[in-house]
């Protein structure tokens, strides 16, 4: 968009509960619906085949169209650009059309007659109708216009770092690497230039994206966007603030950490706020650059391996657990490599992962490199691939193969990330010495810059200024000044130099432009995923939670199935609470870094800490 011991016991448990699930989804009950029940169940399955045909068709379409459109980005070219937009448009007045409104609601009306699949399906065929409805008019077609022509705005902008043109990977090269502050400045300068370019954009588009969603009855975009997890904004933001809440003495001790070491660092007084140039990411969401673990840079191991050596281990890797291979159209039709320079064109460089049909044409978009970042990041894309294969069963229908809800995708992805840089499954690939000396503190360390600090960023950041934008309507004189409050009060960090509102600086992170008021999954996929990772560490494995090697582990895959198989033909919160016994909490992430919290308050003493100890 995922042992020492045998796991009968949650096999017998976990599997039967979402079978039992499945079967009364699909209507399975102890009692007899009536002959008129019967009548009606009949006449809405019709119905829902034929949209679940349809849909597949023309979702095949667009997913073709924006598939071009990323990974093949010529200067001039308008023909795909044309493509991509009638494709979307057929698709908008497919899933946008009052007939199929009109009849979705009329099922609804006697929704107690009609089996829990069929319900689902129905509710979110009027949610997806949301985004794109007929009564919205050309509106549609021309917020499809303004999203393609934002994407290739985005995706097609000359950098340049002292008038010469560069990547964006040279420019992340350089805030990750080099000690020069002035070198870093400017590329982190550069690296801002394209939000100058999509600021209108980006207020056309709320503009737009509000107004299409309002005949369907959602206020905003946003709060549309959020009805998907069954919750209102003002629950959302609630439950994204407890995660910051609940996390932030941490970030509060790994921000007072970092202002010190990296002022020692760059020689410098130690500032209030973290400048955002120190940082070895473009936006402060992740510093784990910043710590280098001696005996565990599996860097100079994967320097001798290839791209292709990653993607392939990265597939052995839930082979091993009991996935079944790739398709071949994985291998034929993905784009797994960084454009060559004299190309002629450019693509997408935010790795990705496709679900091209809803079945088993599933892509990847990424550029892979040997190294650690691509080495994390295609085994979390390979973490939704393995997720779309599993949902895209028979007893699934079309529209609800999806995850249980979004953080579901991003967690199993991103946990298993975590999973594959702990030593001893680095050591069994022979990555790292087995025997080599670690200092385990700064491991944790490291996966606690990426982890726990990219929450503040994601929950925080992201998730109110998106809600400032739609439901706000914030002005568009403030899109920036608004931006940098919000990364004071919820990161700690500030811009190098005031910046005025000729920017934009929210905009040059891609989800605000194509991918918008979705950005709390993220948060909510960091919280689940450590209590996927501590169920798996101690129910299954019966290994500590920082050394864990799921390879090879029959019992884990068997787990991730049995989350992962029901799609979204399911509720959310009721599944999590079958297969872990508790609601979402950030709990196990606490529990996970309580060493750390305890090492890094012994580093702080004496130190002045510049965030408040409450958010």
């Amino acid at each position: 968009m995922k042992h020492v011991r045998s796991y009968a016991f949650l096999t017998s448990s976990v599997v039967t509960a979402v079978l039992l699930s499945l079967l009364l989804a699909c209507g399975g009950s102890a009692d007899e619906p009536s002959a008129e029940d019967k009548a009606l169940q009949e006449e809405a399955q019709q119905f829902l085949d034929g949209y679940n045909k349809e849909y597949q068709k023309r979702l095949i379409a667009v997913n073709e169209g924006q598939w071009t459109l990323q990974t093949k980005i010529v200067p001039g070219d308008t023909m795909s650009n044309y493509k991509a937009q009638q494709s979307d448009k057929a698709f908008a007045a497919f899933t946008g059309s009052e007939k199929n409104i009109n009849a979705a609601k009329k099922y609804l009306e006697k929704e107690k007659s009609l089996t829990d699949l069929q319900v689902r399906q129905l509710k979110y065929i009027l949610y997806i109708a949301g985004n794109n409805p007929a009564t919205a008019g050309d509106l549609v077609e021309k917020k499809i216009k303004a999203m393609n022509r934002q994407t290739e705005l985005l995706f097609g902008f000359q950098y340049k770092l002292n008038g010469k043109p560069v990547t964006i990977g040279d420019l992340d090269e350089i805030l990750t690497t080099s000690n020069d502050l002035n070198a870093r400045l400017a590329a982190w300068n550069a690296s801002k230039d394209v939000g100058k370019t999509l600021k209108d954009g980006l207020a056309d588009l709320r503009r737009l994206r509000n107004d299409c969603v309002k005949p369907l009855g959602y206020s905003d975009f946003f709060s549309y966007q959020v009805s998907e997890y069954d919750m209102t904004s003002d629950e959302l933001l609630a439950e994204c603030d407890k995660m910051v809440r609940d996390l932030w003495p941490l970030y509060r001790e790994l921000h007072t950490w970092a202002r010190y070491e990296l002022a020692e660092k760059y020689q410098q007084p130690v500032p209030d706020m973290l400048p955002a140039h120190w940082l070895p990411n473009r936006w402060g969401q992740d510093w784990s650059a910043l710590i280098q673990v001696e005996g565990f840079d599996i860097n100079k191991a994967l320097s001798q391996k290839t791209p292709e050596w990653i993607i392939r281990k990265s597939e052995d890797f839930y082979v091993s657990m009991g996935f079944p291979r790739l398709p071949k159209v994985f291998w034929e039709r993905s784009s797994l490599y960084p454009v060559a320079a004299d190309a002629g064109y450019s693509k997408n460089n935010h790795a990705s992962a496709w679900h091209i049909d809803n079945d088993h044409d599933v892509r990847s978009l990424m550029s892979v490199e040997p190294n650690s970042e691509w080495w994390g990041t295609t085994l979390h894309e390979m973490g939704h691939i393995f997720y779309f294969l599993e949902y895209s069963q028979p007893e699934v229908p079309i529209v609800l193969r999806n995850g249980t809800n979004r953080a579901y995708h991003e967690a199993f992805g991103t946990m298993i990330a975590l999973a594959s840089m702990q030593k001893p499954f680095l050591a069994k690939q022979g990555l790292v010495d087995a025997n080599a000396k670690t200092d385990e503190m700064r491991i944790l360390l490291k996966e606690a810059m990426d982890y726990v600090v990219m929450v503040p960023w994601s929950a925080g950041v992201m998730t109110h200024y998106e809600h400032e934008l739609y439901r706000n309507n914030l002005p568009k004189d403030q899109y920036n000044a608004k931006w940098w409050e919000l990364v004071k009060h919820y990161q700690g960090i500030e811009a190098p130099a005031t910046r005025g509102e000729e920017y934009c600086d929210a905009a040059t992170k891609t989800h605000i432009n194509d991918d918008p008021a979705q950005y709390y999954d993220y948060a909510m996929s960091n919280v689940l995923l450590f209590q996927f990772h501590e169920h798996i560490a101690k129910k299954i494995l019966k290994q500590d939670v920082h050394n864990t090697n799921y390879w090879g582990n029959k019992g884990v895959g068997d787990f991730l199935k049995a989350i992962m198989r029901p799609g979204a033909t399911v509720d959310w919160r009721a599944h999590l609470k079958e297969v872990l016994g508790t609601d979402m909490s950030a709990k196990s992430m606490v529990n996970y870094f309580k060493p750390l919290m305890s090492y890094l308050k012994e580093q702080n003493k004496g130190r002045k800490y510049t965030l408040p100890k409450s958010i």
